[in-house]
């Protein structure tokens, strides 16, 4: 039974790969950040599989001892501060964690490795964020990263890293770098699920408007079910590598916003959409449509839904949950 060990398996991809390790007979450790974290019960009721192990990205000592616990085939390296807003509000932290953070679990990866180095895997969760202010459209593997927030900067340090340990090393350390990506399983404070929950809570009446930021922002949305799935398939790939994980079309927020609303039968949402200048980003990216046809070539890797099925799928799991606390 191979052994794999995730780190930030309370979010909505640790959980999604929690379950699809597990439905492929992986025995699964996750890791969480505190005793008393009030999400390990999530884990608990999601993937009752999973091996609870407590420690922090910033403490190699307890690093060293999950490793040791767990002993495991896989590494995937989920575990971040990914709120990009929160970024600029506590920078030094996000540079600790999201950042340095991925130094630390690839040198316990590499001492827990020891002289051994193909006995055990590393997947470095990469991002989209790098790309920032973008210098190709639609961006690739090769295109210069040029990060507009101190997250993304984090996110650029920790990919650079992965990619150093793979060439000094010799360690099996790939990189996803994943678009945006969302589920029901997503955060209320991110903005794919703040505008399906408000749309959900205006159509049964229990809010009357919806406030946003940068209305003409394009990105490219994927279903984190569907991603947790490249990242596997990096893992059982002869050789390490690097691949952007898209869908490759991109989507306004505005887009979002029609579709959302559409799937509570409101036609017009301007109604009830306001916009608020302390909902921007001090340094906006514009424009996010990745390339993925390396990871379709190599690792046969396709997304299954659609942006409509996705906001669709979100705003139906949103109804449901408003309509239990009505």
């Amino acid at each position: 039974m191979p052994r794999a060990l995730i780190t930030g398996i309370t979010g909505q991809d640790g959980l999604y790969l929690a379950e699809l390790l597990v439905s492929k007979g992986y025995e699964v450790y996750g890791l969480v950040r505190g005793q008393n974290n009030p999400k390990i019960e999530l884990v608990h009721q999601t993937v009752p599989e999973v091996k609870i192990l407590t420690g922090d990205l910033s403490d190699m000592a307890g690093l060293t001892r999950v490793f040791a616990e767990a002993q495991p085939d896989e590494v995937y390296n989920l575990g971040a501060i990914s709120f990009v807003a929160y970024s600029w509000e506590n920078a030094a932290l996000t540079s600790e964690v999201t950042g340095k953070g991925v130094l630390n679990v690839l040198e316990a990866t590499r001492l827990y490795a020891g002289s051994d180095l193909d006995k055990v895997k590393f997947y470095q969760a990469s991002s989209s964020e790098m790309f920032g202010k973008v210098q190709d459209v639609p961006q690739r593997e090769s295109t210069l990263l040029w990060p507009r927030s101190p997250y993304g900067v984090a996110k650029v340090f920790g990919h650079y890293m992965t990619i150093n340990y793979r060439e000094s090393y010799g360690m099996h350390a790939s990189s996803g770098i994943l678009f945006n990506h969302e589920s029901p399983r997503r955060g209320p404070e991110f903005v794919t699920r703040k505008v399906t929950r408000a749309a959900a809570r205006i159509k049964l009446g229990l809010q009357d408007e919806l406030v946003l930021g940068n209305l003409d922002a394009q990105r490219d949305w994927g279903f984190a079910g569907d991603y947790v799935e490249a990242m596997w398939r990096m893992l059982q790939q002869p050789e390490a590598d690097d691949y952007v994980i898209a869908t490759g079309e991109t989507h306004s927020i505005r887009d979002l916003l029609d579709s959302a609303f559409a799937a509570v039968e409101i036609d017009d949402w301007s109604r009830y959409v306001r916009q608020d200048p302390a909902f921007m980003r001090p340094a906006e990216v514009d424009l996010l449509i990745g390339d993925p046809s390396k990871a379709r070539e190599k690792l046969g890797w396709k997304p299954t839904v659609t942006f409509p099925e996705l906001v669709s799928m979100m705003v139906e799991h949103d109804l449901k949950e408003q309509r239990g606390l009505a």
